[in-house]
């Protein structure tokens, strides 16, 4: 992916597209295509002291200066509110992702290639430059590193800490105040000299304004690191936290970090560049969980952690479309041994205390994770020693009750939560303001419920197990969804069954009774369906979440706190649904060579937009207004997996032979 001069040169609109390198354990380096921090998720190394959390933003970005025949030029750009200082966007000649952020800069008869990447399991960022004179002339390089020592959703100001400092020749040891994290930085060539320090004020951004948040923040400058080169020499600074392994060949580590990334698009086995962009992305979401000592799935770039809705529904496609078994049999294992009274975990806390599980769909996307698992690997052993006895628990304590009210009704369909307690993906509050309030009977977790009750009536046949009627438990919640959910003046589902009434709210939830494996729904009801999503919440990037013919329908998702979480599920566009709505459009259509062709024009978007906002990656939401502008996390998981999933599965034509 290459971003010429044309579109790095108008910088309020190149500031906006960001990248991401990661390391596997929820740290992160982030920025612009400009090299300008537009936003407080943005910098250098962001270290996961406890991973995937407890990030704490320690380097904030480098700001470099060549010299070249005695004149000066710097490659950094800043945002300062008023203007762009320095302005070195001017020079850069090109952006690419190959597959690590990489930037050219053109000035006085020099380039200046830089290249940053992360070192895998490890808080250490990498940023190595290469100078090409090519008349064998030499130019000296100053890089002086602002620092920081602050959690990444916080910001700092001018203060009186003392960022005492070790130093050698090459490197440099910052503690910013007694007992806090130690960052290092060191070159394999440079020299380092300590400075008086001085404050770098006023960095503004834009993307935190947009946000109704503090724009400004203020970073540390300690001192600079410099070098002399000549033509086609490199040398690289390297960020890392204290007690990390030396970097001795900085070249070996991005050798080694590009080949580990190949191996994974080539172990995939696509050869559609648009396919490897998403699975290169999906990589980024499989990280370590310390609590845990297991894989787990960060939910979105740059602020979520991990989630255990999220996770399962991004599953397949992060792990099992990409062909990486052992790590969705791993995450499928971590989950299955903290299922607690039928539920699974909805978060992990960071400090390793008792997981949280407030949510009552986590526990039935278990089941659809674990049968696609099936699909793909054909692993029934696993599923038998280590799931199914979950699953079974998980049915146990749906049907009998478990906490926040979820239980089975006499209709055979789940009721869950009371008034104040979100447990569906819909929710957001501000402050003690419920925004969707949806306790009671919400579609897509009884569609979710039916799906559920014929993966385990497959299961208990193959395993031979003759304890419990699913089958009868299926029919029961079938016939219950079919004389509830729909809404014959409308030709789609009732969102949500209230014991006060049922809301004929049009919302993309309803989706998922077609999409999902096992549809309680015949066929010209999903047909119905299909159509009524299309017609009302269909989008560029996937569904609203509301349509816009509600009174209730916010079609920006801009401003404040409470301004957003009023537009989150009330008409804000996601772009996850893109996946359940592909596959639901393709199934009602008897994936005909023309649904095919359809489907096609809804992925062609996406295409496009991994050049727009998060580069190479698929953003969490839109506003559900033209021009669907992205917003919310600029990498989200479960927006790449289900894009990706949709794709493969459902246009490609890829998919498991193995049906249970």
């Amino acid at each position: 992916m290459i971003f010429s001069r044309n579109e790095l040169g108008v910088f309020e609109r190149s500031a906006d597209k960001q990248w991401v390198v990661t390391n596997g354990l929820g740290g992160f380096a982030s920025s612009t295509i400009t090299g300008a921090n537009t936003s407080k998720y943005n910098g250098l190394l962001f270290a996961a002291f406890r991973p995937p959390g407890d990030r704490t933003l320690l380097l904030a970005k480098l700001e470099e200066e060549i010299t070249v025949n005695g004149n000066s030029y710097s490659l950094g750009s800043n945002h300062t509110g008023t203007g762009i200082f320095p302005a070195g966007y001017n020079h850069l000649q090109s952006f690419e992702l190959r597959p690590f952020p990489t930037f050219t800069f053109s000035f006085g008869g020099v380039i200046v290639e830089k290249v940053v990447f992360m070192v895998r399991e490890a808080n250490i960022t990498i940023s190595r430059y290469t100078l090409y004179t090519g008349a064998g002339g030499r130019a000296n390089l100053k890089i002086t590193p602002l620092v920081n020592c602050r959690h990444y959703h916080h910001t700092i100001k001018r203060n009186d800490w003392p960022f005492n400092q070790e130093t050698t020749d090459k490197s440099v040891i910052i503690e910013a105040y007694p007992g806090a994290p130690k960052l290092k930085l060191y070159s394999d060539k440079a020299v380092y000299e300590r400075g008086p320090g001085y404050w770098f004020e006023h960095m503004y951004y834009k993307q935190e304004d947009q946000r109704g948040l503090d724009p400004w923040e203020d970073h540390f400058m300690p001192g600079y690191f410099e070098v002399a080169l000549s033509d086609g020499e490199s040398f690289s600074i390297i960020a890392s936290t204290e007690g990390e392994k030396e970097v001795k060949n900085p070249f070996l580590e991005q050798v080694g970090a590009e080949r580990r990334l190949a191996q994974l698009v080539e172990e995939a086995g696509f050869q559609e560049e648009f396919v490897n962009r998403l699975i290169l992305a999906a990589d980024s979401f499989i990280v370590n969980r310390q609590s845990t000592g297991a894989k787990t799935v960060i939910a979105g770039y740059p602020w979520f952690t991990d989630w255990g809705r999220d996770t399962m529904i991004a599953l397949p496609g992060l792990t099992l479309v990409t062909r990486r078994f052992g790590e969705a049999r791993e995450i499928l294992h971590t989950f299955a041994g903290y299922c607690e009274k039928g539920l699974i975990p909805n978060m992990f806390p960071d400090q390793g205390e008792k997981p949280l599980y407030n949510t009552v769909d986590a526990p039935l996307w278990f089941f659809h994770a674990a049968y696609k698992y099936i699909s793909y690997t054909g692993d029934y052993d696993f599923i038998r020693e280590e799931i199914y006895p979950v699953l079974k628990d998980i049915i146990r304590y749906y049907r009998e009750g478990t906490l926040f009210n979820i239980g089975m009704d006499k209709d055979g369909l789940i009721s869950a939560g009371e008034y104040g307690i979100q447990l569906t993906w819909m929710d957001a509050k501000a402050g003690d303001w419920v925004v969707t309030p949806r306790h009671g009977k919400p579609v897509e977790i009884n569609a979710l419920w039916y799906n559920a009750l014929e993966v385990m009536n497959r299961l208990a046949a193959k395993f031979k197990d003759k304890k419990e009627d699913y089958a009868g438990l299926a029919a029961r919640a079938r016939n219950g969804f079919l004389e509830k959910f729909w809404n014959p003046g409308q030709a789609c589902l009732y969102d949500v069954i209230l014991d006060e009434g049922k809301d004929d709210s049009i919302r993309p939830n309803q989706i998922f009774a077609v999409s999902l494996p096992f549809s309680p729904l015949d066929h010209g009801k999903q047909v119905h369906v299909v159509n009524t999503v299309w017609r009302e919440l269909y989008f560029s990037f996937g569904l609203r979440s509301l349509s816009p013919a509600s009174h209730e329908y916010h079609g920006r998702y801009f401003g404040n706190v409470v301004q957003r979480d009023e537009a989150y599920h009330q008409g804000t566009g996601w772009a996850w649904l893109a996946g359940p709505f592909i596959t639901a459009y393709r199934r009602v259509n008897d994936y005909s060579a023309e649904s095919k062709t359809v489907a096609e024009r809804f992925i062609a978007p996406f295409k496009a937009h991994l050049w727009d906002h998060g580069i190479g990656s698929v953003s969490e939401v839109f506003d559900g207004d033209p021009p669907h502008y992205p917003r919310g996390c600029f990498s989200q998981a479960w927006s790449v997996a289900e894009v990706l999933r949709a794709y493969v599965e459902d246009i490609m034509g890829v998919i498991p032979d193995r049906q249970i």
